[in-house]
């Protein structure tokens, strides 16, 4: 329950963030900012200072921020703003640069990678104790047959190396392996394969090893940055082979989760200590950065999109266009989120 909480809160957080990045980045063009939202609507409280409308919502999960102009465009109102005088004209989003608009726009993608290289980073300066991890068995293996299932916390043994020349030194007899399996220690028998083939190892299972060495301040925000780099550069592969998979297959790989499955894999994270579950945090923000930069419709990589256009063409496209391709977009994103949920609710 606690950690179900933490989670929600976290989530909620990496979102505001974004939306705030969103907020900064018009204040600093000195733009109108209509309201700030925290959590959605229907309202509960509102209050106005500084021109911007604070609200507190009933629905408490992330936020929103509403720009003067943003949407102004698709609803219709262009001609009206138009007539409006220069020195109100000059704080709308509509009549900014597209350079300006596009910094907008991208503003909350760049603050949830900030988010995920402190946290990060965070992570390298407590440091985390070495663990050894089953991810998975071979079907038929000894290991699958005496009862490894992935998850399980090897104890006794720091790194697959040593799990491995243990095993190997005891080929043809009998071993007891302990583990630990949601929060309970179990003492596994098994007989590792004297003789293995090609791909096969002498258990027949799957190592993963956790853990990272304590590191000092600035080494620590090194070393986050370039990790940070890395596991973006690895999503944005990732999001590509999904994409791919729904246009040429239209399914979706099963390693991907929706906010239901995110609660299940914290869980796990959570049993092995809070160092672990702000590693997942990061990796969520991370994710979070890499999702809105994609050029889809509906999200902040797509109206970046649309105004990359607008600076190639000289002008933007049609009203009715950006309409279609919006309402499109966020369409398929609402049915694509509603199938991976679903998904998630069936595997709990």
């Amino acid at each position: 329950m606690l950690i179900g909480i933490i989670v929600f809160l976290s989530l909620s957080f990496l979102i505001l963030a974004h939306e705030a990045g969103h907020f900064f980045a018009a204040r600093l063009f000195k733009l109108k900012i209509d309201e700030f939202g925290f959590g959605f609507p229907p309202r509960l409280w509102t209050k106005k200072k500084n021109d911007v409308e604070w609200s507190l919502n009933w629905l408490p999960f992330g936020g929103f921020v509403k720009i003067a102009g943003e949407n102004d465009r698709i609803l219709g109102e262009t001609e009206k703003l138009e007539g409006l005088p220069e020195e109100e004209r000059r704080h709308l989003f509509l009549f900014q640069k597209p350079w300006k608009r596009a910094f907008v726009v991208l503003a909350g993608v760049i603050v949830n990678f900030v988010a995920g290289w402190f946290l990060l980073s965070t992570v390298f300066m407590i440091g985390t104790p070495q663990l050894l991890l089953v991810s998975g068995t071979q079907s038929g293996s000894p290991a699958a047959i005496a009862g490894f299932k992935g998850g399980d916390l090897i104890e006794d043994f720091k790194t697959s190396e040593d799990f491995i020349a243990f095993v190997n030194a005891h080929r043809g007899e009998e071993v007891t392996v302990a583990v630990l399996r949601d929060g309970e220690r179990l003492e596994i028998s098994v007989v590792p394969r004297r003789e293995t083939k090609a791909d096969e190892g002498a258990l027949g299972v799957f190592l993963a090893e956790s853990g990272v060495p304590r590191l000092g301040f600035f080494r620590a925000l090194w070393t986050g940055l370039i990790e940070a780099g890395d596991i973006f550069r690895a999503m944005v592969v990732s999001f590509g082979i999904i994409i791919k998979g729904i246009i040429l297959h239209g399914s979706i790989p099963e390693g991907v989760s929706g906010p239901v499955g995110i609660f299940a894999v914290a869980q796990e994270a959570g049993k092995l200590g809070l160092v672990h579950l702000v590693q997942l945090f990061a990796f969520i923000s991370l994710n979070l950065a890499v999702l809105n930069l994609m050029p889809f419709p509906a999200l902040d990589g797509g109206r970046f999109a649309l105004i990359l256009v607008e600076k190639l063409r000289g002008k933007p496209i049609s009203v009715t266009a950006e309409a279609w391709i919006n309402g499109a977009g966020f369409l398929l994103l609402l049915a694509l989120m509603a199938v991976i949920t679903v998904r998630d609710v069936i595997r709990l």
